[in-house]
């Protein structure tokens, strides 16, 4: 299953109507004073929309990747007009401020860094006339996430390996593509530092007991993703970490996804899909003859057929997300 320009521009059409949907939010904000209450639009005049803040990063991250990626998109004009209206140097400035108050030190963290720092990456490297404006405007926000996950880095003594937003792996992946794109390489090599810190010495992950009830991302496959583009052996490092692989039947076959208007039971579509572009990932890092590929490759198709038709037209519990997902893991 391979992306196309029609689901390109029907997964863009996602975000572009849920970016400025302010309503309903599952806003995750600590108060200082009074003065803190206030709404979603008012505390993130960028990021109000698709229910969270994070989902509204990656739901810019996808317009960018699909003009990128078919720069003929019908709705590219659209695109353009969205960015221009939100990415301002004032709503920039509202959005640092949060960040900065007092006692939010993890609000985001770590999930919300690497998609910001994706969000970055996708502006530098977008053909877009416009975007080298908008990055600039972004940069202080993109600068102070890179900061903030440079200083997590230096004190977080072990990884957090659930399969939910606070997986130290993801955010790590997406953070080292944003390193190595920007030429970054002081966060570059605390990015190598704490990956072979946590994960180098990994053996027997217990991937039989994915998936939890409510998890988008495997444990096990975004360590092994984050370790094709970190370990120097990749091959016998997975070996090691997931012997017989297409044997662990739970982590090879699809969740199933009992409610898909149930916000926590809808993630696991996320699961199938971030499974799916983790399988193809490692399955490419991995020889040609190595017997996990075939494996790999075919829990893959059978990831994509169980969710990707499923994220258009969806319930908005998992619409306001899932086409990023779905994204990548069909390019």
């Amino acid at each position: 299953m391979q992306l196309t320009p029609s689901q390109a521009n029907d997964f863009a059409g996602m975000p572009l109507a849920y970016l400025r949907q302010e309503y309903p939010n599952h806003i995750m904000h600590l108060l200082n004073d009074d003065g803190d209450v206030l709404p979603p639009r008012a505390l993130h005049p960028i990021f109000y929309g698709c229910f969270d803040w994070h989902s509204a990063v990656h739901g810019y991250w996808l317009l960018l990747r699909c003009v990128r990626l078919f720069p003929e998109l019908p709705c590219r004009n659209a695109i353009v007009a969205l960015f221009d209206e939100h990415v301002t140097a004032e709503n920039v400035a509202t959005e640092l401020a949060y960040f900065n108050a007092p006692f939010r030190a993890s609000f985001e963290r770590p999930y919300g860094y690497g998609w910001l720092l994706a969000l970055a990456q996708e502006l530098k490297q977008s053909a877009l006339p416009q975007a080298a404006a908008w990055y600039e405007t972004l940069l202080p926000l993109t600068q102070d996430i890179r900061a903030r996950l440079m200083d997590y880095l230096s004190k977080l003594t072990y990884p957090i390996r659930v399969g939910t937003h606070y997986n130290t792996a993801f955010a790590l992946a997406l953070g080292l593509d944003y390193a190595r794109t920007l030429e970054d390489s002081e966060l570059e090599e605390a990015i190598l530092g704490a990956a072979n810190r946590f994960y180098l010495n990994d053996r027997h992950y217990p991937a039989h007991y994915e998936p939890g009830g409510d998890e988008y991302v495997s444990g096990a496959l975004t360590e092994a993703l984050l370790m094709s583009k970190v370990a120097d052996n990749f091959p016998q490092w997975f070996d090691n970490f997931l012997p017989e692989v297409g044997a662990i039947a739970a982590l090879m076959n699809p969740a199933e996804v009992s409610d898909r208007a149930d916000p926590k039971i809808a993630h696991l579509d996320g699961l199938n899909l971030s499974r799916a572009w983790c399988m193809k990932h490692i399955a490419g890092a991995l020889p040609e003859n190595h017997p996990a590929q075939a494996a790999l490759a075919d829990a893959a198709a059978r990831h994509l057929a169980a969710s990707v038709p499923h994220v258009v037209g969806s319930h908005y519990s998992g619409g306001h997300w899932l086409a990023s997902f779905a994204l990548l893991a069909l390019e």
